[in-house]
């Protein structure tokens, strides 16, 4: 067979790059190397821990805040089989949703291990060691990424276990021991953490989710210990793990440079992920890796192989599926000789514990670096009547202003729906508003949204009405 775009990869970068592909006119194939589509993001990542979020959110709200609104309940109890059986039924629905898209935009689909044996022929092959070759004019390499492993932490995945494992569980945990303070961290320390483990937290930097605000990270320090009750290491190296059968020891030394022992019943290793490029054969295409084991790429997104495009996690950037959607779309319209773009600058950030946490734009640390003159504006949702309403009062949004022109530059905020509410913001940074401009936008009242307003009125002048 013979296309003009080949995608190796089917997560978010991958079958939206090969959606796009097949809209624009172009014929198209793309390959799984597993046996369903979607990627680590659909089956791994994104999407079962959101499914696991939410019903460990449910059963939290259950226990203790339902009698406060009137709900009372008795032998409360987790079912964390049925809780995995739900999460699995999300996936299927997921995977069966992209299988018919790529139906219904005549994609041809294969499954086994996509590999070049020259810049325009591509093997493939299947789980029984068959293999078959296409030909294609334009491939697009969107093959992602896997956890980080460290060489002194040996994966197990039994009791040392990665977020992979950890979305599939047969018991919740007693205490769980997370090592890595990012997003994927936190958001599976608080799925279980809800459940009703104790979960401790052992992260290098001085600070969780450092490359966001660190006011983001502060705040969502504190609601973590006071809501769920973890415990948080600080500038702690662990050096170690043993897994000596029901329990676990991780060593690491602390801040002094002391050694410190922690024991748990599971110990989840999230300390990042990096791109994964094995069996590719890149080197027969004559594709050169970058930095840190990534493909390089230049500001259209093509290697240094013309004809020969990646996305995604395995390039440079945050490794967001939003952003390799963004990269996938921008490449299949390249390919077609159109003049899209991505301000990579406003791709938003979110870590979907409770509250919610999301980011877009320049940092305060960010801004301070540069030197450049800026105006901050805050507002607590201690004081917004939606979150009043539903109980949910930590957080707050704050919005970063130029001193000179009062254009937005970055927005930050911890709360309720803060997933949802940061695309207001990259609306408006997409057009270069002014917090002016927001602050006279009418927002309906109550909603969690005010907060935003509010944030914009504070960076003008101080105008908050509400504080």
């Amino acid at each position: 067979m013979k296309y003009d775009v080949t995608v190796i990869g089917s997560g978010p970068g991958g079958y939206v790059a090969a959606i796009r592909c097949a809209q624009l006119g172009l014929k198209t194939a793309i390959i799984e190397k597993y046996n369903v589509l979607g990627g680590t993001c659909l089956n791994v990542g994104c999407i079962p821990s959101k499914a696991l979020l939410d019903s460990s959110e449910h059963f939290h709200n259950a226990a203790h805040t339902f009698t406060e609104h009137g709900i009372e309940l008795e032998n409360l109890q987790v079912n964390i089989g049925q809780m995995i059986q739900r999460k699995a039924g999300v996936v299927k629905s997921n995977n069966d949703g992209i299988a018919y898209l790529m139906k219904k935009h005549k994609i041809d689909t294969y499954y086994g291990l996509g590999s070049f044996v020259n810049k325009n022929t591509i093997k493939i092959t299947d789980a029984e060691g068959k293999e078959q070759q296409i030909e294609t004019d334009k491939t697009i390499i969107a093959t992602g990424s896997k956890p980080t492993t460290l060489p002194f932490l040996p994966i197990d995945k039994k009791r040392i276990i990665t977020s992979t494992e950890a979305l599939s569980l047969t018991e919740v945990p007693k205490n769980l021991i997370v090592i890595g303070g990012g997003v994927i961290g936190l958001e599976l320390g608080s799925v279980y953490a809800r459940l009703g483990t104790k979960v401790q937290v052992i992260e290098y930097m001085d600070a969780i989710i450092p490359t966001m605000d660190r006011a983001l990270g502060k705040e969502l320090q504190r609601v973590l210990k006071k809501s769920l009750k973890f415990e948080f290491f600080m500038s702690h190296k662990v050096t170690g793990a043993t897994n000596e059968g029901e329990v676990v020891k991780v060593t690491a030394e602390n801040p002094k440079g002391e050694v410190v022992t922690f024991e748990g019943d599971y110990v989840l290793v999230s300390v990042g992920r990096k791109p994964y490029t094995e069996g590719l054969g890149l080197e027969n295409a004559g594709v050169q890796l970058g930095e840190r084991g990534m493909i390089a790429v230049n500001d259209h997104l093509e290697t240094n192989v013309p004809g020969i495009y990646a996305i995604g996690d395995v390039v440079r950037g945050a490794m967001l599926a939003h952003k390799a959607e963004e990269e996938g779309v921008l490449v299949a319209e390249q390919i077609v000789g159109q003049k899209p773009h991505i301000n990579y600058n406003l791709i938003p950030g979110v870590v979907y514990t409770w509250p919610e946490v999301a980011g877009v734009g320049y940092t305060e640390e960010q801004l301070k670096e540069q030197g450049r003159a800026y105006k901050s504006g805050s507002f607590p949702f201690k004081a917004s009547g939606r979150a009043k309403a539903s109980m949910d009062t930590d957080g707050f949004v704050k919005v970063l202003a130029d001193k000179n022109t009062d254009e937005i530059l970055g927005v930050h905020m911890i709360g309720p729906r803060a997933a949802d509410m940061i695309a207001e913001a990259v609306v408006a940074m997409e057009f270069r508003a002014s917090a002016e401009d927001v602050a006279r936008m009418s927002h309906a009242h109550p909603t969690y949204t005010e907060a935003l307003k509010e944030a914009c009125l504070a960076a003008t002048d101080n105008r908050a009405l509400h504080i």
